[in-house]
């Protein structure tokens, strides 16, 4: 009898230790589910961020070394998770999370991914199929990008997009989330991204979906490059990165007038190039804010001509009229859902639009890419232009970058070259 007992005891202390045990959360040890994290670019530097799903902010190890991160904001209304960061000491090449390495820039990189515009819209009768990737391919596009190494990804703005229920009956957007609460961001951009943030560091730009009475608790909480969650602002502050000989000079445009110029919202703008002034003038560097400065969009189809179009965007073009931006090289925008590039051949910083990465395209605009000249706001410009889902990969080339924009089925629709102001683009012929 006794016999039987310790063997009893021996088989059940070795199916005890064979049985899987609880899951490890990403702060070490305990249940619990594994936070969203990636690194950030700001004015302070490098960041890691995190949202912890269990409201208890991670512990982060920095080249080996444990380092807690501090609450950025705690959960709320709608937001039942805690916003986390913490600054990455200079000089730091490896860090992680939970056991997830996450990526640094510890060199000036080689390859920037430039894409935004990247939510399922639903609102109101403009519905796009959230549960299908031919008609929101943004998860098609991470996954696709990531594979393409970036070291550096500029998100353009516009994360944020479904802002009303899925109407019934629609069975591609059924189940989905709605409304300026964590379901909805989740959905939107921290689910589908997860393969960029393992790739490379983000610089994001506010969008005009992201303004206060759309998207400005989920962008003030998670991706907004102050030190703290303060609150939902009208305008943020503008900031310079440094990415080694080339400066990134983020501008908050969300809150602007594509077609018309109100004086409030011109002072907002100038006030911002205003704090940037000394380095546009002589520091090298590319101006990236949501909407462009220079471009146009399509609003009503004209046959096999292309598109009826109008310029945008009014408010900037008056706040950096007569500015010096002697030292800015191009523009880097969203804003509308197409690709585009525009070089002014050198008077004014060439303009790039790659509002690419997955929101609905307008019903007017082509696929088929149209190459030929634009006056736009006193100039003209030599654009080329094209509706399609995608990214574009710009490379460092000695002191030149070229460019790759690259489809949905991984294919190369076009190549640019970008020295100094000079942005030549061609359509690759098939």
């Amino acid at each position: 009898m006794r016999m039987a007992m310790l063997v009893l005891l021996a088989v059940a202390l070795t199916l005890q230790g064979s049985a899987p045990g609880p899951a490890m959360n990403q702060t070490g040890g305990g249940d619990g589910p594994k936070p969203f994290a990636w690194t950030e670019l700001t004015g302070a530097g490098q960041e890691l961020r995190a949202i912890a799903l269990d409201g208890r902010c991670p512990e982060a190890v920095i080249d080996g070394v444990r380092t807690p991160m501090r609450l950025r904001a705690p959960p709320g209304e709608g937001f039942p998770v805690a916003a986390c960061q913490v600054l990455v000491p200079s000089g730091a090449v490896k860090a992680e999370i939970a056991g997830r390495p996450l990526p640094l820039m510890a060199r000036p990189p080689q390859r920037i991914l430039i894409f935004g515009d990247t939510g399922c819209r639903i609102r109101g009768d403009q519905v796009q199929d959230c549960n299908n990737t031919s008609s929101w391919p943004f998860p098609l596009v991470a996954k696709l990008a990531a594979k393409h190494r970036p070291d550096l990804i500029i998100h353009v703005g516009d994360y944020y997009y479904r802002e009303s229920a899925c109407p019934p009956g629609r069975q591609g957007c059924v189940g989905s989330p709605h409304g300026d609460a964590w379901d909805s961001w989740r959905a939107d951009f921290f689910d589908p991204a997860q393969p960029l943030f393992q790739a490379a560091p983000f610089v994001f730009a506010r969008g005009n979906h992201e303004v206060c009475y759309r998207g400005g608790q989920g962008w003030t909480r998670f991706l907004d490059a102050g030190d703290q969650a303060l609150g939902c602002a009208d305008t943020e502050a503008p900031y310079k990165i440094d990415i080694g000989g080339l400066n990134l000079y983020v501008i908050d445009s969300a809150e602007s007038e594509d077609r018309a110029a109100p004086p409030p919202d011109v002072a907002r703008i100038a006030g911002q190039l205003d704090a940037l002034a000394p380095d546009l003038a002589s520091k090298p560097g590319w101006i990236v804010t949501h909407r462009p400065v220079w471009a146009v969009t399509p609003f009503a189809r004209l046959g096999p001509v292309g598109p009826a179009e109008i310029s945008l965007d009014k408010t900037l073009q008056a706040a950096v009229r007569g500015r010096d931006l002697s030292a800015v090289s191009l523009i880097v925008s969203g804003h509308v859902h197409h690709f585009a590039a525009y070089d002014f051949g050198g008077r004014r910083p060439s303009q790039l639009v790659a509002g690419t990465g997955g929101d609905a395209a307008e019903e007017s605009d082509l696929r088929r890419p149209r190459a030929g000249p634009r006056r736009i706001e006193g100039m003209t410009a030599q654009r080329l232009t094209f509706q399609r889902f995608g990214f574009f990969m710009m490379e460092r080339a000695g002191a030149a970058w070229t460019g790759t924009f690259r489809d949905l089925d991984d294919q190369v629709v076009a190549t640019c070259r970008l020295e100094g102001r000079d942005l030549t683009c061609a359509a690759v012929q098939r």
